[in-house]
């Protein structure tokens, strides 16, 4: 027992000053990385580069220093790095394919920084999902979902899927529907319908709003009413519409038809 407590005492004595090294390397390399990332940001931003560019070079960078320093730290502990890089090639079979999803990942983020489909702020639709981008990174991408929830979708699905982005044009059009009853008149009806959308504020003159009958229910004449906003107004405009509307039509007695239920008594 002695013989191994004193093998395993010169172990300690013998790696001692090699552990210490690599703690100083690996503290001293991380603090110098992370001035790095930051020089590197300051000059991306000097030169007005594209915020979403911005944050995958520097996660990009981020990523190559640290496994640079890893390995740093590796060669300093007495590993060598070529018998650790003859490891990685031998078992180079097994790596792939554990970091295929990774890599599918790794390279869906490139297709996405060269042919933007969304960038940093926009509102998108994707894998079921809807949010603002909040960042794109090497693997994923993470959305603000509309409750304030964290969304992170792998890139390689991201690339792969259909993606709606309802900030790249601008401008939505908000698609609301308003049924009446069938004693009202059309004409009037559609008067106050387009004094409520024109009257407000964020409603844009250009496309111009339209109102028109869109069906002939079982009970109620429906209008479909388009008014256009700015992207950042939509739901203002929608909320404040379908609201104005109710006081607007109840205000002319113009009725919106509900189902009604009706009891019947059998005499006996």
């Amino acid at each position: 027992m002695e013989k191994y407590l004193e093998k395993f005492q010169d172990l300690i004595v013998t790696n001692a000053p090699k552990a210490i090294v690599a703690i100083i390397i690996y503290i001293v390399g991380s603090y110098i990385i992370n001035l790095i990332l930051r020089a590197a940001k300051k000059v991306m931003s000097k030169r007005d580069v594209d915020i979403t560019l911005q944050k995958f070079l520097a996660n990009l960078l981020n990523w190559s220093l640290k496994i640079l320093l890893i390995i740093t730290v590796i060669a300093k502990l007495g590993v060598e790095t070529t018998s650790f890089a003859a490891i990685l090639a031998s078992a180079g079979l097994a790596i792939g394919l554990a970091l295929q999803g990774s890599l599918g990942n790794f390279a869906g983020g490139v297709l996405i920084m060269l042919f933007k489909p969304f960038k940093v702020g926009d509102l998108i639709e994707a894998q079921g999902e809807i949010g603002v981008v909040k960042e794109i990174e090497i693997f994923t991408t993470k959305l603000t979902g509309l409750s304030n929830k964290e969304i992170i979708i792998p890139n390689g699905s991201l690339s792969n899927g259909n993606i709606v982005n309802y900030s790249s044009e601008g401008t939505r059009r908000v698609d609301l529907t308003f049924g009446v009853s069938y004693d009202a008149d059309i004409k009037q009806t559609k008067e106050i319908l387009m004094n409520v959308i024109t009257s407000h504020p964020k409603v844009l003159k250009d496309p111009a709003p339209t109102v028109n009958v869109s069906e002939l229910a079982d009970s109620s004449v429906n209008f479909a009413v388009r008014p256009w906003s700015k992207t950042e107004d939509y739901w203002a405009v929608y909320f404040d519409i379908t609201e104005n509307t109710k006081i607007a039509l109840d205000k002319a007695g113009i009725e919106i038809p509900y189902p009604h239920s009706v009891e019947i008594h059998k005499e006996s």
